[in-house]
């Protein structure tokens, strides 16, 4: 199938440059946002967010026409969604609200063979979810779950893969991840990306694999960094030199330690782990444990630090402390980029 119009419902670090890369290739398309204040910044040619070497493509593709931006989504051949998927107030539990929020605005505007992809990192079977919602908005289509490849709409699952401040050139160069809910469905998402996708489309055997892969790509780093952590943890209680221990274990040929820091930031590493607990809790002992040594690393450096200038007023005599005037140096998750989504920085600031 040849494509002409998507939508991308969503413009935030993973939808914007996304139906930025889409219109510069010559399709037309219509971005979704439920923020009047992106709709107008898109509109005018600016971004809301920082990512290297997106603010020209997106200013060249409205300025052409290839990229509109409304707060409704419209007939189109695709759909692709790229919401939010946060965690739960006071809890680790996922909040899938805006997926069925943007599930029921594009259900009105459905047409037979249609193709609605869901890009938005979830729990297992959140894709199976999706479709069940869009099958109760509109009861005249029929559904993968029920008519598998003859179905009128076509679901699939393509999780992003990418890297604050390389999105652009990581969106087109690495490989993607593809569960359909039928052949077709998976097929006919590849043809899609292929619009500007130079990495290869795998396509798994369900959408339910592709979500688990990419939750286990992000919980393997997790558990990793988790290691480095908790060893600087030992380090110090041990008052050995961490950084000596990793160089010395790191000349091993099979090793290779990261480096321990203030705990994990951004909206992958440190969130994702939790939906593979949610829909396996009891089983994923490591992984949740793995979240709470990295969760706790921020509390360990403000007593650290307490410790330091408890210290360091004692030796200039100093028996109370006053006001004492604190710079912190980056708060973002990491370097050059804008994003602070569960940056430890900022559990150390508050």
């Amino acid at each position: 199938m040849k494509f002409s119009k998507i939508s991308v419902i969503g413009l935030g670090y993973i939808g914007l440059p996304t139906a930025a890369i889409f219109a510069s290739n010559g399709l037309d398309v219509l971005g979704v946002d439920v923020n009047v204040d992106v709709i107008e910044t898109l509109n005018s040619g600016k971004i809301h967010i920082v990512e290297p070497g997106l603010e020209a493509v997106v200013r060249q593709a409205v300025g052409n026409g290839k990229l509109q931006v409304k707060l409704l989504p419209e007939r189109s051949q695709a759909f692709l969604i790229a919401v939010p998927t946060p965690l739960g107030q006071g809890n680790f539990e996922p909040n899938l609200d805006y997926i069925e929020s943007a599930a029921k605005s594009i259900a009105r505007v459905l047409e037979p063979g249609n193709l609605v992809i869901l890009e938005s990192t979830v729990p297992v079977g959140t894709t199976e979810k999706l479709s069940k919602w869009l099958s109760v908005a509109r009861p005249d289509l029929t559904f993968p779950q029920t008519h598998g490849e003859d179905s009128d709409i076509r679901i699939a699952h393509c999780p992003e893969r990418v890297l604050p401040g390389r999105v652009m050139r990581e969106l087109v160069l690495n490989d993607r991840v593809i569960g359909g809910m039928s052949r077709a469905c998976a097929q006919l998402a590849r043809d899609l990306y292929n619009v500007f996708v130079k990495g290869e489309c795998v396509i798994t055997s369900s959408p339910r694999n592709a979500e688990l892969a990419k939750l286990a790509e992000n919980s393997f780093r997790d558990v990793n960094i988790a290691f480095a952590n908790e060893l600087s943890l030992i380090c110090d209680e041990l008052e050995i030199d961490v950084w000596e221990v990793m160089s010395i274990a790191n000349r091993h040929p099979r090793v290779g330690i990261l480096q321990p820091g203030a705990g994990v930031g951004g909206h992958c590493i440190a969130v994702d782990p939790w939906f593979i607990v949610a829909s396996s809790p009891n089983t994923s002992n490591l992984i949740r444990t793995a979240r709470e040594v990295n969760d706790n690393k921020p509390k360990w450096v403000l007593q650290k630090f307490f410790k330091a200038v408890r210290a360091c007023l004692k030796d200039k005599g100093v028996n109370e402390a006053g006001e004492v005037s604190v710079a912190i140096y980056g708060l973002s998750f990491k370097p050059d980029i804008d994003d602070l989504r569960e940056s430890p920085a900022l559990k150390i600031c508050m």
